[in-house]
């Protein structure tokens, strides 16, 4: 009949519909192409006293631009300036650390500067998510400290965070870009931590030769205690009497607490050993002993 006719009719327009809409779609996708970010994002992990820093930004490069002046583009003088390109640059701290003199506790900052010619505000904010400096508010900010910019002979055509000047205790975030480099103080508090954990360490019932060089270790290089340093070290010898590097240590304690007597026949028990070991760094740090002496 003809109204079957016209139904498998309008049936057959519409796949014939579908089809080609399909179709349309699969060669839309199939056109996509990829490009590389013009600000890649960077995440950046540091070990830093016994916990990390972490962080995450874009990467913007010069291409040909003015950076860091008066009326420029990218990160004009005086103004609030996202520390990066995109999303706001966030820094994420394992441990508490102190900026500027102000203890920051562990968690996620935004990192915001204000760029300057002869000074730079450096901001720790609260809001870590926001989309550059537009969400940026003052009222958030955790941390502002101003710190002097250094002019570099070289020219660093992609924006870099880095961490660097690191000791146990303290280290530099480094802002480099252009011919500019700034320098963020960073410090944390370990000392009192590990202190807690050798005096644990060494009122428990068995005490054995590594937690006392340990220990010794700890009040020579960081608590500047030279006789503590001194009698751990003496301990952990007795157990160990041919470990050269323990006489090493003992000759450092001796000579910082003015017994170069006793510090001489350290260095030179530590020669021996060492030399009976083959090992030319113990050798060369004993002769620098005596040398000092």
């Amino acid at each position: 009949p003809k109204k079957y006719l016209g139904l498998l009719s309008k049936i057959i327009t519409m796949k014939k519909i579908l089809f080609i809409i399909g179709t349309f779609m699969s060669l839309v996708a199939g056109a996509q192409v990829k490009m590389p970010a013009a600000s890649p994002t960077q995440t950046l992990i540091q070990d830093f006293g016994l916990g990390k820093i972490e962080i995450v930004y874009s990467r913007p490069s010069l291409k040909g631009r003015a950076v860091f002046g008066k009326g420029t583009l990218l990160a004009p003088f005086g103004q609030v300036w996202r520390t990066g390109a995109n999303g706001a640059t966030k820094i994420t701290f394992s441990d508490a650390v102190t900026i500027g003199g102000k203890v920051l506790p562990a968690g996620a900052y935004g990192l915001f500067t204000i760029p300057g010619e002869n000074e730079w505000t450096i901001i720790f904010n609260t809001n870590s998510k926001g989309w550059g400096s537009f969400d940026y508010k003052e009222a958030e900010d955790v941390v502002r400290l101003t710190v002097k910019p250094e002019m570099t002979s070289n020219t660093t055509e992609t924006f870099s965070i880095g961490v660097g000047n690191i000791t146990p205790e303290t280290a530099t975030i480094g802002l480099k870009w252009g011919k500019v480099l700034v320098n963020i103080p960073v410090s944390t508090d370990i000392k009192s931590t590990i202190r807690k954990q050798v005096e644990a360490t060494l009122a428990a019932t068995t005490v054995n030769s590594n937690a006392y060089s340990a220990a010794a270790n700890f009040y020579f290089d960081m608590d500047k205690d030279y006789a503590k340093a001194l009698a751990n070290v003496n301990k952990a010898i007795e157990t160990n009497a041919k470990a050269y590097w323990l006489f090493l240590l003992k000759g450092k304690a001796q000579k910082a607490l003015g017994d170069k007597a006793g510090a001489k026949e350290s260095a030179n028990t530590c020669i021996k050993l060492a030399t009976d070991a083959k090992n030319d760094d113990y050798i060369r740090s004993a002769n620098e002993v005596l040398a000092g002496l």
